[in-house]
């Protein structure tokens, strides 16, 4: 087995529903048991979610969506399944239970990871026939979009089954890191268990509100573990002599009694009235879903400027959505083939993300540009320029561009973009895109190109592949019959 064809997942809560998710955008069919009477409409609109997201984070050509089914029973779901991911309710007994279950029923070489939060392998294995091919399979919500997992095993987990699990995470874009010892809480947890304890106790304390605690942390360090974990950040703290420097001047304040950590606050009807009530100020008469809607939005702002981080190389979690996509764009949009010529092509669908919005709260000129230029390369897999081709040293390179803004993208909106082809020889490729409000219909924005067919390492234009040409013009011929799109040939200036 070299991937996941097909995954099960047992529980499909606020993280099972994302794993859910995440496996689906993938392109894998998707086996679910969960018995909550509600469990199909929270699943639902946790996809709904993930998939707004997703196309607000990138163009790069995802696979057609998995096939999700609802399971009577936990044995219909496992069965054939390749990896299974158990996220029931965080109880020993139980989770014991339930991984024996799927352990009877699954494939003898199926893996099986747990979303625990703390639980040990080692605990939860103890009653598997086959312990040796269960982890803690340890997300963070949300699964479908942040994307690290922490991979823990237990004394009886394989070597062989950490790595098969690793191996299995990066073409799903997420990254697993394999915790070396197993401890209650793994690493992030163990982290997040220490800022939450300090957290209760100035609350506790009337120290200040759960709102200003949170514009603490959003408005500063919160921005700098976005990009950069506590160590390098501390790293550049410590100037020009870096960490043994930071250390020797700050290491003394750790004996000073600053924190609460090693002191359990008490959670009484008190502490959890004020918690809760603070929480309700600070949410305005935002639902949930809302501020999952949010979070998800800016989640993907941070991802997309992470990826052009480092020179355009990409930083952190960026350059692993840049890497991601470099595999997308290599299977080369498997789904093109379904592409009626006959009409201008439909090539991308995306929503108006926050980091598009400028000033006017519109997007911003050059994401138009961005989205055109997305819209020729969907073109150019389609006849066979892919990224193969292009590594091999050809392509096709956009010489000239006439862009009008005929009306307004705002943030949210859903958009489309369609390409007719004007015109194909052996060098040129003549292009007419228009973009499109998906929901009224409206034309926004049109953009015509003139592309050259390259030779990238002699720098100068050669004539295209017979079978490109063939591909480009068979879609010209047929664009021929359509009426020639309104806009063509304008001029800067020019009248209407």
């Amino acid at each position: 087995m070299t991937g996941i064809n097909k995954a099960a997942c047992i529980g499909g809560g606020v993280i099972g529903g994302g794993w859910i998710a995440r496996f689906l955008l993938a392109g894998i069919d998707v086996d679910v048991f969960d018995p909550h009477p509600e469990a199909s409409r929270i699943v639902g609109e946790v996809i709904a979610n993930a998939e707004k997201a997703y196309a607000m984070l990138t163009g790069a050509p995802l696979p057609p969506r998995g096939r999700l089914t609802f399971c009577t029973t936990l044995e219909e779901a496992v069965a054939g399944a390749d990896w299974i991911q158990e996220s029931v309710p965080e109880r020993l007994d139980l989770k014991r239970s339930v991984l024996a279950e799927i352990d009877a029923a699954a494939r003898p070489d199926a893996l099986i990871g747990s979303s625990t939060s703390g639980l040990l392998p080692t605990d939860l294995q103890r009653d598997m026939k086959h312990p040796e091919r269960l982890f803690v399979a340890h997300p963070y919500n949300p699964v479908y979009l942040l994307p690290l997992v922490e991979i823990v095993g237990g004394e009886q987990t394989s070597a062989a089954t950490i790595k098969a699990a690793m191996d299995r995470l990066a073409p799903i874009g997420m990254k697993g890191v394999h915790i070396a010892k197993e401890i209650e809480a793994f690493v992030g947890d163990r982290l997040l268990e220490a800022l939450w304890r300090e957290a209760l106790w100035l609350i506790h304390d009337d120290i200040c509100t759960v709102e200003t605690l949170d514009d603490v942390i959003r408005y500063s360090f919160g921005l700098r573990w976005a990009q950069m974990g506590l160590f390098q950040t501390y790293r550049i703290a410590g100037g020009e002599a870096g960490m043994r420097h930071f250390l020797a001047q700050f290491g003394p304040c750790l004996a000073w009694p600053w924190t609460k950590l090693t002191d359990v606050v008490d959670l009484d009807d008190a502490l959890i009235e004020k918690v809760g009530r603070q929480s309700d100020e600070q949410a305005a008469g935002l639902s949930i879903r809302e501020l999952e809607r949010i979070r998800d939005e800016n989640l993907v702002g941070i991802l997309q400027a992470l990826k052009g981080g480092h020179d355009g190389k990409g930083w952190g979690a960026g350059k692993l959505l840049k890497d991601f996509e470099q595999s997308l764009w290599a299977q080369g949009g498997k789904a093109t083939a379904s592409f009626d010529p006959s009409k201008p092509l439909r090539l991308v669908e995306t929503k108006v993300g926050p980091a598009w919005v400028d000033y006017n709260g519109h997007m911003t000129e050059h994401r138009y540009l961005q989205i055109f230029g997305d819209t020729s390369d969907a073109l150019l897999r389609l006849i066979g320029v892919d990224l193969a081709y292009v590594e091999a040293g050809q392509s096709y390179y956009t010489v000239e561009t006439h862009i009008r803004h005929l009306g307004e993208a705002k943030l949210g909106q859903a958009i489309h973009s369609t390409c007719q082809i004007l015109g194909v020889d052996e060098k040129r490729l003549h292009v007419f895109h228009t973009l499109y409000d998906t929901v009224t219909g409206e034309a926004l924005a049109t953009a015509e190109h003139m592309l050259l067919h390259v030779d990238s390492k002699a720098g100068k234009a050669v004539p295209a592949p017979a079978d490109i040409i063939d591909k480009a013009k068979a879609i010209a011929r047929a664009h021929a019959e359509l009426a020639a799109p309104e806009g063509v040939g304008r001029h800067v200036g020019q009248k209407r």
